[in-house]
């Protein structure tokens, strides 16, 4: 009897404790070494990349636009650090983004802070914060006062991040500040004045989570300020509703036409990835929102095949 008892409590121990791992959430960034990191073309899943065509096709609307490359979608599997996946599609192409390349002037920042051409002081803080919580064009215009278009430009060209490349169709542009007064610097390929590509958006995102952006306390200090979104629209919405209990990190755009949205959701198990979309259509909003559940099946079917 007390055997059995024994073995009773040894299983249910055995399965608390799987339980517990399965629903932890390790800290972000991960200590992965430099030489494992490699551009995401290179991480391309030939079963992740059919199923996301195959996902996005069954909506007619969402076929038409990305036809037209109206609409990018790029995704990123970060459940194993040592075996990333990435799929896109319009990865390469760069669209009008509004307020979602202010990553851009994050990175500079922080790149600058490190680097000590920036002084740290509170205000400088507190515009990093609301140039990504609230999306404040003040706060991102003061930082890009700072900064100057010159500084932005050598980080995100920096071989380092890659993050502008105009051997693969450009990427992450900020050439004009968020103000109605000021010089455009647009990008060379496109003539954007805030541009991204889906690629290269889910690009910073990666590097951010591995911890390579500038080095691992400013990625964790970048990743503090992305982190829990003040404005609840578009994917954050919708996540909201399908995991309350993920961590989100994110950051978004909206002009017009022009709706852009991205993140590295930190849930348990299959539920880490990063999402990025740009869509071009007055209906954008609710196509963002429509998104996340399209992408989240396809997901969770490779957590279970095992692919």
């Amino acid at each position: 009897m007390k055997n059995n008892v024994f073995t009773l409590v040894l299983i249910y121990f055995i399965i608390s404790v799987c339980h517990s791992q399965n629903n932890v959430h390790p800290n972000l960034p991960f200590s992965i070494p430099d030489e494992q990191i490699v551009p995401l073309r290179q991480l391309v899943n030939s079963h992740l990349q059919r199923d996301l065509e195959a996902s996005l096709n069954k909506n007619k609307t969402w076929a038409k636009l990305i036809k037209k490359k109206k609409m990018a979608v790029g995704l990123v599997d970060i459940s194993d650090p040592y075996h990333v996946k990435f799929a896109r599609v319009n990865g390469s192409e760069m669209m009008y983004a509004a307020s979602l390349p202010k990553l851009a002037v994050l990175l500079a920042a922080a790149q600058a802070l490190e680097d000590g051409t920036l002084e740290d002081n509170p205000q400088v803080l507190d515009d990093m914060r609301e140039m990504i919580s609230q999306s404040d064009n003040r706060a991102a215009t003061r930082l890009i006062d700072l900064l100057g278009f010159a500084k932005i430009d050598s980080t995100l060209t920096d071989p380092r991040y890659e993050l502008y490349d105009t051997e693969y169709g450009g990427g992450l542009w900020v050439g004009k500040r968020y103000a109605k007064k000021g010089k455009r610097y647009p990008d060379p390929l496109m003539g954007l004045s805030h541009g991204a590509s889906v690629t290269q958006v889910c690009r910073f995102y990666y590097l951010l989570a591995m911890g390579k952006l500038v080095n691992r306390q400013r990625s964790e200090q970048m990743l503090s300020i992305l982190a829990d979104p003040d404005l609840h629209h578009k994917f954050v919405i919708t996540l909201d509703r399908l995991a309350p209990q993920a961590k989100l990190y994110r950051k978004s755009g909206t002009w017009r036409n022009w709706h852009s949205d991205s993140i590295l959701v930190w849930g348990p198990v299959w539920r880490r990835y990063i999402l990025v979309s740009l869509v071009e259509d007055k209906d954008g909003e609710n196509i963002l929102r429509q998104l996340v559940p399209a992408i989240e099946t396809v997901l969770k079917t490779h957590s279970e095949a095992g692919s």
